[in-house]
């Protein structure tokens, strides 16, 4: 087959899409599949250029046997609702007039930007070749539940289109159960909705000594070391964790380290800095071949998201990622992501926004050592069954049926 892939991150960049997109593409082209992705100058999440790229109308590459086409769009840093509208809108055009040269016998367009998706559907129209919408996140959904957006004239024209877009794809390929539970409570056909799950790159996400030189480069040689390592967005609400890390200090060793950036991570820094939480490290990203370094440091694995009952609908991907280095995880989340953690016994949940629980659960899991080993085991058991290489042969079956109907 030919398939034309839309998604806005691609690697270099490092975040979920773009990690899920280059692993199964790869798989894909293994199978003896042609892909071509287009995709924009990797900039996420800083809104700029990284080193060796330009922002371009247009340039190709070749990575790993995938040919990459790189389109022009009007870049801005994660944070801001305008300015990053004005990002999608204008890869969403320039994606379309390049997609118009390809041959495809198949589009699978991407969220979390829906703008990827409106792209996917124009071309399909044009080229009159059956798409696949690849739905990572309710979008608008999520700007309103995070506060980005009121609920206005804007949001229910994007909600039209959302619905207009469901209805146009061939197939609908979600990454939650949840997901497919309310799609299809707004009308959308199950048969019609696919689940293909987040999981991990186990040959990169594996379980690895603790690399001593980087604790003691970053000075935290006897710490017990809880590790947040991704987006700080409006979704992630990290200012509870620095406040749980304020009212801790002294009474323990715990040290708690934030890799990433976004909207919210220059209101974090000054948080740390005005409140003088000294038992909290904040670092920028770092590349995806390094991750796994900071990860084999972590003694715990902290995914967080703000109390909503939207976000009880999603799994977010780091679960994968630090259960295949078998590092246990303690998570506020609920819903699917609370059931997976909860069924592999790969860590505990806490009620989101719960400090209380917080505590509570942080002590079980580091003053626990049988409590910690049977979380790692568990790990890696759910690491197993989450292989990214398993997922990537499910969707590719799906997207192989869908071309043949």
């Amino acid at each position: 087959m030919k398939i034309l892939f839309l998604t806005d991150n691609f690697p270099p960049e490092v975040n979920a899409p773009a990690s899920r997109t280059y692993d199964h593409v790869c798989e894909w082209n293994k199978a003896g599949h042609q892909i071509t992705v287009i995709t924009c100058a990797p900039n996420f999440p800083k809104g700029k250029v990284y080193d060796g790229y330009k922002n371009k109308l247009y340039q190709t590459e070749l990575m790993n046997g995938i040919k990459v086409i790189r389109v022009w769009s009007y870049i801005a840093e994660n944070k801001g609702f305008v300015k990053r509208t004005l990002d999608y809108i204008s890869y969403s055009v320039t994606s379309f007039i390049a997609g118009l040269f390809q041959k495809a016998d198949i589009i699978i367009a991407t969220s979390p930007q829906f703008f990827t998706a409106l792209s996917g559907r124009t071309l399909s129209f044009w080229k009159r070749t059956p798409w696949i919408m690849e739905v990572r996140d309710l979008w608008p959904e999520s700007i309103k539940t995070v506060g980005a957006m009121k609920d206005n004239a804007f949001i229910h024209y994007f909600e039209w289109e959302e619905k207009r877009c469901y209805k146009s794809a061939k197939k609908i390929i979600v990454v939650t159960d949840s997901f497919k539970r309310t799609l299809v409570s707004r009308g959308i056909p199950a048969e019609k909705i696919a689940v293909v799950k987040n999981g991990a790159n186990r040959e990169l996400f594996k379980p690895m000594p603790k690399d001593e030189e980087l604790i003691n480069r970053l000075g935290l040689r006897g710490k017990k070391i809880i590790g947040y390592i991704g987006t700080h967005g409006m979704a992630h609400k990290l200012d509870f964790i620095l406040q749980c890390a304020k009212n801790m200090q002294g009474k323990n060793n715990y040290h708690f380290l934030l890799i990433g950036s976004g909207a919210e991570k220059e209101r974090l820094l000054k948080i740390k800095e005005n409140e003088h939480i000294e038992n909290v490290t904040m670092l920028d990203s770092v590349p995806k071949t390094e991750v796994s370094k900071y990860i084999s440091i972590l003694d715990l694995s902290l995914i967080n998201l703000k109390k909503s009952p939207l976000f009880t609908t999603v799994i977010p991907s780091k679960i994968f990622e630090n259960a295949g280095m078998e590092i246990p995880i303690i998570m506020g989340v609920e819903g699917e992501a609370k059931e997976i953690i909860e069924h592999y016994g790969a860590g505990l949940c806490f009620e989101p926004e719960n400090e209380d629980d917080f505590n509570k659960k942080l002590s079980m899991l580091l003053d626990n050592p049988e409590l910690y080993a049977k979380c790692k085991e568990g790990c890696r058991k759910l690491s197993i069954d989450f292989d990214r290489k398993k997922l990537a042969a499910k969707m590719l079956a799906y997207i192989q049926a869908t071309v043949q109907q």
